[in-house]
């Protein structure tokens, strides 16, 4: 992609995002998220794959879904109320409404489907940026939202730790479980957000941090499903051998980072009189904490066969040697000459 064009496209969707934060007028909130999605959508659909073009398409669908049912609602509001600001919501159908949107909007079960499927299509950069920086401006408004149907948020949350712990049990592609390992972080997030928000808040930042360095370092290894993973070692030993402290902490395995959050939001909701909806969520945790032991087992115990030069990528520059007897070496400097043999190569024999 032209370069001038990245830099718009980035520029747009740090624009969206910054003009849903600033805002508290439904109606302004409403064009950052759609600038937001309207710039995403060339990054998905670069590079011209069918899948690519098939994820897009879910994911602009799926956005438009949400953002006009979110249209839908604050307009029904501000005509039941005659309030347009995102802190006056008082009537309990147009904040349900908006609520639900906002779940898909970002891939809280039940609403989630879209999200592994499109997640499966992107490059791991771009799924990088789905993971992370498109979940900010939904959960702006979350966070700013009077809730007031606790019980709604707190199964939607329940559930999201659930699929999103068994959903990622039998995946072998990194993109889905890294898709699956979101809908389960956000379920954290949801059920603590009515009763201490700083935790959501904290939860998430802790959140694109860890995914951040997860998709960093598949990025890297250029690994795509598990077994690619067992080729790391040659290639990155170092970040190979500090991986599986990045995918345990994201299944917060104490004394971890991810540990810290889920703790802390567990205190609270037993604080809150909610002590079964904590022993859940936790049991929930040990699902995602295995797939994330699998990814962890793959790279660091188990090994690809591999020969001496295989093994030796990430020590040795390689130079692209063409061999075709149609291309003259003399006319590029910079390209080393193959070695030259006494047999012809139409004719071995």
């Amino acid at each position: 992609m032209n370069p001038y064009i990245m830099t718009v496209l980035l520029f747009g969707l740090g624009l969206g995002t910054t003009i849903t934060f600033a805002s508290s007028h439904w109606m302004l909130a409403w064009m950052g998220l759609e600038i937001n999605t309207l710039a995403i959508i060339p990054l998905m659909a670069q590079h011209r794959h069918p899948r690519a073009v098939e994820a897009t398409t879910k994911y602009f669908l799926t956005q438009a879904t949400a953002a006009a049912t979110l249209l839908f609602a604050s307009v029904t509001n501000a005509w039941l109320t005659g309030q347009w600001d995102i802190q006056q919501m008082t009537h309990p159908v147009p904040t349900t409404m908006i609520t639900l949107a906002l779940a898909l909007k970002v891939g809280i079960a039940p609403l989630h489907t879209w999200l592994p499927e499109v997640m499966q299509g992107l490059d791991l950069t771009t799924g990088l940026i789905l993971s992370t920086w498109q979940k900010l401006a939904p959960f702006a408004l979350l966070l700013q939202l009077p809730l007031q149907n606790q019980t709604m948020l707190v199964i939607m949350g329940l559930a999201s730790t659930l699929i999103g712990g068994w959903g990622g049990l039998n995946q072998t592609q990194l993109r889905k479980v890294m898709a699956y390992s979101s809908i389960a972080h956000l379920g954290w997030m949801i059920i603590i957000i009515q009763f201490a928000p700083s935790l959501t808040l904290m939860a998430l930042m802790i959140y694109m941090m860890m995914t951040s360095s997860a998709f960093l370092m598949f990025k890297i290894n250029n690994a795509l499903n598990i077994n690619t993973l067992a080729t790391s070692w040659a290639k990155t030993p170092l970040i190979t051998a500090m991986a599986p402290l990045i995918l345990l902490s994201l299944g917060g395995l104490p004394p971890l980072t991810g540990f810290a959050p889920k703790w802390l939001i567990l205190q609270e909701m037993a604080k809150q009189g909610l002590a079964l909806t904590a022993t859940m969520a936790a049991l929930t945790a040990l699902l995602s904490l295995y797939f994330y032991l699998r990814l962890s087992y793959a790279l660091t115990l188990t090994m690809s066969p591999n020969n001496l030069p295989g093994m030796t990528p990430w020590r040795l520059k390689s130079h692209p040697i063409n061999t075709s007897p149609f291309y003259n070496h003399s006319n590029n400097p910079n390209t080393p000459t193959p070695h030259t043999n006494n047999y012809n190569l139409y004719n071995p024999l």
